[in-house]
């Protein structure tokens, strides 16, 4: 059995709620010591303290979601409902079982060597969760009637190319649309800042809560035995075991979303190709890293809305949408959001203006995209440097993205005359719209009037519609177009 135990308990709570305040206490018990650190978020208006209350104390257990494989126990101290307690423990599963393959088995350099397994010695016991969980403040939480629209939708804003087209996408429908950005206490900020300055500007629905969370994360992990010293210095792109807390996010911003009537929390998630992919490891389930990106996190979060008596659908309208066919329509349809998209790990602030590093992993598949599609890179504050010497980065693998989409990228860029180093065959399969029974089901938007309008406007930029046979991407008959459009 693998050891990976860094605390004795953890306590979650008591939480406290003060008007526009909502907090919740973090206590970490572990070789005698016992140290604390409390989680909070400040919202920008008046809402009902009970719902408040009620959905920030979800939201405040959230990331201790993250710990289950690393403590003895998890205490929660702060009233839930049953529901909220299901929650907790459904969410603790799956998100083991993601940190285990892809953070302690799967090497990163961010965990201390004597605590890593011998992969030939994994069994799917070891990807459990550890921690007792206890709770003895459970009641019965009733929320109340609520009328929701759902025309109204949510787009969890990060300042990003995902976020930024939903908004513009659903602006474009006809929907109501609000952007939620969560402005947590770090430098993490400073990638939504350019976008959330902007819309505040322009769109008196733009909203904003700040939150601590990410020095919560970061007291937590600093106090882990298994994380090597000074983490954040040595790998910019990843976490040393986090990866769940876009549910934190979702939820601090209900009590919003309930007093403007907000039916729907919508994701800019876009296509992510499972073709080749297990999602197992030696008989565990697990997803790559990104389960609270993924479609069944979407389908999870609606029917626990459903469960506590609301009628929020959560959902992303790019499942099918490949980044390119993404870019594409961004450059056509929404060109004045361009200038406000912020996609890099390592931003920095020069004279009042956030900058991208340029060089990280996110940096090089974004200006190769950009490339691709004929969109100047300098528009997202790119410097020359960046560009010029992006070639190379490409070149020794500096980029996260499928293989397909880099080299389609390429084959595009050539074709523009602006990538003279090498050359690429195209992988037409990229700018068509994607359907398989992972990542993109035909009611990937749970509204049909909606997709009707969402996919006849995708198919104006795409070149036609796929579906996942085995590996491969066939061609879908017209037939089964429909279908997809009246689901």
């Amino acid at each position: 059995m693998v050891n990976l135990k860094c605390f004795d308990r953890i306590i979650v709570g008591p939480a406290e709620v003060k008007g526009r305040r909502a907090s919740v206490k973090y206590t970490l018990e572990f070789d005698g010591l016992r140290k604390e650190y409390e989680l909070v978020n400040v919202y920008p208006e008046d809402v009902d303290q009970k719902v408040l209350s009620a959905f920030f104390n979800v939201a405040g257990i959230v990331p201790a979601i993250n710990y289950t494989l690393f403590s003895d126990e998890i205490k929660l101290d702060l009233e839930l409902d049953q529901v909220d307690l299901k929650f907790f423990e459904d969410m603790s599963r799956v998100t083991a079982r993601d940190i285990f393959v892809n953070r302690i088995v799967n090497r990163t350099g961010l965990i201390r060597e004597e605590y890593l397994p011998n992969p030939e010695d994994v069994t799917p016991e070891d990807a459990e969760p550890k921690a007792h969980v206890s709770a003895e403040k459970i009641t019965s939480k009733d929320i109340g009637p609520v009328q929701l629209d759902e025309k109204s939708c949510g787009v969890m804003s990060s300042g990003g190319k995902e976020s930024l087209f939903t908004y513009g996408l659903l602006r474009e429908m006809g929907c109501n649309v609000y952007s939620f950005f969560l402005n947590e206490s770090g430098r993490h900020w400073w990638t939504a800042l350019t976008a959330y300055r902007e819309l505040a500007r322009r769109d008196p629905n733009t909203r904003k809560v700040w939150s601590n969370i990410d020095r919560l994360f970061a007291f937590i992990e600093k106090n882990m035995k298994i994380v090597v010293p000074n983490y954040w210095r040595k790998n910019r792109e990843i976490y040393p075991v986090r990866l769940f807390w876009y549910a934190n996010y979702i939820l601090s911003f209900i009590p919003i979303a309930l007093k403007h009537g907000v039916g729907n929390i919508v994701m800019g998630n876009e296509f992510d190709d499972p073709s080749g992919l297990t999602f197992e490891y030696k008989g565990i389930r697990h997803y790559y890293a990104t389960f609270d990106q993924s479609l069944d996190f979407d389908n999870y979060m609606t029917g626990y809305f459903k469960a506590k008596g609301l009628d929020i659908k959560q959902w992303s309208p790019l499942r099918p949408l490949t980044p390119i066919s993404m870019l594409k329509i961004f450059k056509d349809r929404y060109p004045d959001l361009i200038p406000l998209i912020t996609s890099c790990h390592s931003t920095h602030i020069e004279n009042g203006v956030v900058k991208p590093c340029g060089t990280c992993f996110k940096c090089n598949g974004v200006q190769l995209m950009l490339l691709a599609v004929g969109i100047d890179p300098r528009l997202l504050r790119y410097e020359d440097k960046h560009i010029e010497t992006l070639p190379q980065r490409i070149a020794r693998g500096l980029i996260r993205l499928e293989p397909s989409l880099v080299q389609h990228s390429i084959y595009l860029a050539t074709q523009r005359g602006v990538w003279k180093q090498g050359k690429a065959e195209p992988v037409w399969h990229v700018e068509m719209l994607h359907f398989d029974n992972i990542n993109a089901t035909p009611t990937f938007i749970p509204h049909k009037w909606l997709r009707r309008r969402v996919l006849d406007l995708y198919e104006k930029y795409t070149l036609g519609y796929v579906k996942l046979v085995g590996d491969k991407w066939v061609p879908m008959t017209r037939e089964e177009i429909e279908r997809i459009k009246e689901t």
